[in-house]
């Protein structure tokens, strides 16, 4: 410590670690300040997919839904935008703004309006940029979304910038996230079994009622919690683990917490 304070007086700069090692010894800082400044170095390191919207869950626009069902998704969604696919998700068309289209509500001209008309480029980037980067282009653009692609060209999934901001800030909640914490919603099926997507934050109460099952939730209260219990330390993401009767993969997950899973009976 008394190096580093010499060195700050010559004005010599402190190494990542230097700075990493004084946030965590006992300066006199409280615990969620120390928690952003280590946001602050960790997003130059981390990737987008280390942190994206996973392609199975991202709420979507198709191109050829009526005005009505596109409304009623939006409202229910609670998002700001949207990407707006073609044929599959692999065909992103653009990004349509909630408020493009809530502008034509309860007007003659909602019957005429085309989402194509509505469109706004989308930006692309690969999975492997760092969120520093990617910060600084949102801000130079004053774009929000990103969609995310693989090396292949395929779509991997969506980036806001709510979400590089949650890396150095934490969680910033709104009035919809009580509701996507306890969400858990079909997903398909996967190697011939149904699956779901499940947020880390829902409750086992709330996991236990849905799924009809009797997972342990007095030690823990949320299928994250139980999680990060069976494997002894926080998962990566496309970490499983099976736990009483269900096989959980980490779809969405950080340095500091899980975000999301993929669920499927282990018995099915």
């Amino acid at each position: 410590m008394v190096a580093r304070i010499r060195r700050a007086i010559k004005g010599e700069p402190w190494s990542r670690d230097e700075i990493q090692t004084f946030i965590e010894s006992e300066v006199e800082l409280d615990a969620e300040e120390k928690s952003m400044l280590t946001g602050v170095l960790e997003v130059s390191e981390t990737q987008v997919r280390d942190v994206m919207v996973p392609r199975s869950q991202m709420v979507v626009i198709d191109i050829e839904d009526p005005f009505d069902e596109t409304l009623a998704m939006i409202v229910k969604s609670g998002h700001s935008r949207f990407p707006v696919i073609g044929e599959d998700r692999d065909e992103v068309l653009g990004i349509l703004l909630a408020k493009d289209l809530l502008r034509y509500f309860g007007r003659d001209a909602a019957s005429e309006v085309t989402i194509r008309k509505l469109l706004r480029p989308a930006a692309v980037i690969p999975e492997s940029k760092r969120l520093n980067a990617l910060l600084k282009e949102f801000r130079a653009s004053h774009n929000h979304m990103a969609i995310v692609v693989d090396e292949y060209g395929g779509v991997a999934g969506l980036l806001t910038i709510e979400d590089v901001l949650e890396e150095i800030v934490g969680d910033i909640e709104d009035e919809h996230d009580d509701e996507e914490a306890v969400f858990i919603r079909p997903d398909g099926d996967r190697n011939g079994k149904p699956s779901f997507a499940v947020r880390a934050l829902t409750r086992v109460e709330d996991f236990n009622d849905y799924f009809e099952c009797e997972l342990e939730d007095e030690e823990y209260d949320t299928i994250g919690g139980l999680v990060m219990h069976a494997l002894g330390r926080l998962p990566r993401r496309g970490e499983k683990v099976s736990l009483g009767g269900f096989e959980f993969a980490v779809v969405k997950a950080d340095k500091r917490r899980i975000d999301a899973l993929q669920v499927q009976r282990a018995s099915e």
